[in-house]
């Protein structure tokens, strides 16, 4: 197979399991709501620029996010410590543990799918774990 074919495939299985994503993932908080708690619980403190370059949107509708997250107690802002007038948000202790138990009902539903699978294509899943996760960490904005 050449290489944009490849590039096709995987996009294509990509979109896919996005969809299943959205599916596996608990009502109550949107994905980009997911996806910046997950990043500020990985990357540490971010300013609001940084959080809306990474998610990929506005600077205005990143601010209303983090609005609507902070009036519920799942992130915090701080004054950045090298620059007082710099302003990060964090996530707080109640932000981590609604992405723990977001990711437990995941994994709960996922079980139950994994279930219907061949054992040849569990254990393949499993061996393309490494890859996939090398895979997102390829965005430059992780280094």
């Amino acid at each position: 197979m050449d290489k944009a074919k490849e590039a096709a495939e995987v996009a294509a299985a990509l979109e896919r399991l996005f969809s299943l994503t959205r599916w596996l993932s608990p009502a109550g908080l949107s994905l980009t709501s997911a996806a910046t708690l997950a990043s500020l619980e990985r990357i540490g403190p971010s300013r609001l620029t940084a959080l809306a370059a990474r998610e990929g949107v506005t600077q205005p509708a990143m601010t209303q996010l983090i609005a609507r997250m902070e009036q519920v107690g799942l992130v915090e802002r701080a004054a950045d410590p090298d620059d007082g007038r710099v302003v990060r948000v964090q996530i707080t202790d109640a932000g981590r543990d609604l992405l723990a138990g977001r990711r437990a009902a995941r994994a709960d539903r996922i079980s139950g799918l994994l279930a219907m699978l061949s054992p040849a294509d569990r254990d393949a899943l499993i061996a393309a774990l490494p890859a996939m996760n090398a895979l997102a960490g390829t965005r430059p904005d992780d280094q």
